[in-house]
Parts: structure tokens; sequence; C-alpha cells
């Protein structure tokens, strides 16, 4: 944790040091989805199509499919070796308790994007955006109190 409180000063004023943790392995859990995204896309799956009998997934959806699980149990070591290390709860509750959070993201996501994009018409990027930061602060704050509380 060294390493990621050395950058930490210049926004000591802006927010505290757990949330500073939280915003930094979140980056680095998006960067390290976004390549495995792009390696599973590019090289595992060739770009194309997944067949799976009933059904066939288009190669970015089953991509997304594919790196779901690692990349959401990669953002929960993270969160709870670096962020949230005072939690006392056991770590199969706590990555229980992860997941569930996860899906509520998820479908706040949806919901709100549903809303942004279909019934604003508002730009997807730019819904996605609004919906991505609602996300994040839902997230900290249920991670916070629920998933990793303290005492």
């Amino acid at each position: 944790m060294s390493i990621i409180d050395f950058f930490y000063p210049p926004f000591r004023k802006h927010m505290t040091i757990q949330f500073f943790r939280y915003g930094f392995t979140g980056a680095a859990n998006v960067a390290f989805s976004l390549l495995l995204y792009f390696i599973v896309y590019n090289f595992v799956l060739k770009q194309q199509v997944l067949p799976l009998g009933l059904f066939t997934l288009s190669s970015h959806i089953a991509s997304l499919a594919i790196i779901f699980p690692f990349s959401n149990f990669f953002g929960f070591l993270l969160q709870k070796y670096v962020t949230f290390t005072e939690s006392e709860l056991r770590g199969h509750v706590q990555l229980y308790r992860y997941f569930i959070i996860v899906f509520i993201n998820l479908g706040i996501n949806t919901i709100a994007l549903k809303i942004l994009v279909d019934g604003f018409h508002f730009w997807v990027t730019p819904s996605q955006t609004i919906a991505t930061f609602f996300c994040i602060l839902v997230s900290y704050f249920s991670q916070k109190k629920f998933t990793f509380k303290h005492g």
C-alpha cells in the first residue's frame, strides 16, 4: 500500500485515503479487465462467435461473459487487501456480499441506461458515464458499510 499511498498527498484535501485507494484499485481493475477482454476477444475467440448448442453468443458478448468472473474476483481481492483491510468479516462472507453488490450495480447500470437512453434519448456514452459515476458511489458506500464492514 505504500506505493499507492505515495500518490495520495495531492488528493488529501479532496478525499479520504480509503476512497483514494478505492479509486486507484478500481482503475487498476479496469485496466486489467480491458487487457483481459482484448486477449479473450482477439486471441481466444479470434473475433468469432461462440456456439453454445441452442444459441450462439457474439464474440464481444462472449468475451464479456468469459472475463466477468475473473475481473470481478480480481476487484474483490484488491478491495479486500488494499482498500478495506480493517474488516474482520470472514473472506467467504465478504466474497458473497461483494458479488451481491456487483449484481446490484449491474441492475442499477442497466436501469440508468434504460432511463437515460431509452427514456430521455440521451447519447449512449455520456449516459454510461453518468451511470458509472453513480455506480461508483453506490459501490463504494456499499462495500464500506456492508461487504467489508468494520467493527
